[in-house]
């Protein structure tokens, strides 16, 4: 079964926490043990996860990233957001987390960050949990 969450950004970059609605669905979805699937179907966002204790963390990844990839380098595509194309592709669109007593098996201090890099928008985050 594919779920969706749905994530609104305020910034042009910027890092969501959305581990709780993922876990949420998980939770739902009676699974026990087996796979979480989290995946973003936007060519100018992300998944990644990271530490979600010091939000200094997800200033320094967008600090960082904006550094390497600037919003305005001469960049052909015409829309004005290659920038956010690139992120997207170093950071990847989905990641897989265990599922283990109806958990996602995250770190003490990891989350699953959704990431804006062409905001502010509306988007949509799919969610498939596999039983193992």
């Amino acid at each position: 079964m594919i779920r969706q969450l749905r994530v609104k950004t305020n910034s042009r970059t910027e890092l969501v926490d959305i581990t709780q609605g993922v876990q949420r669905l998980v939770s739902e979805s009676g699974v026990r043990s087996g796979l979480c699937y989290v995946y973003v179907p936007h060519t100018t966002s992300g998944i990644t996860i990271n530490e979600n204790t010091d939000p200094n963390v997800g200033r320094d990844i967008l600090k960082e990233l904006n550094k390497i990839i600037p919003f305005d380098d001469n960049y052909g595509h015409t829309e004005g957001n290659s920038a956010a194309h690139i992120k997207s592709t170093i950071v990847g669109v989905s990641k897989t987390v265990l599922v283990e007593d109806g958990r996602l098996a995250l770190g003490t201090w990891q989350a699953l960050f959704f990431c804006e890099f062409d905001g502010p928008r509306e988007r949509r985050v799919i969610v498939k949990v596999i039983e193992e």
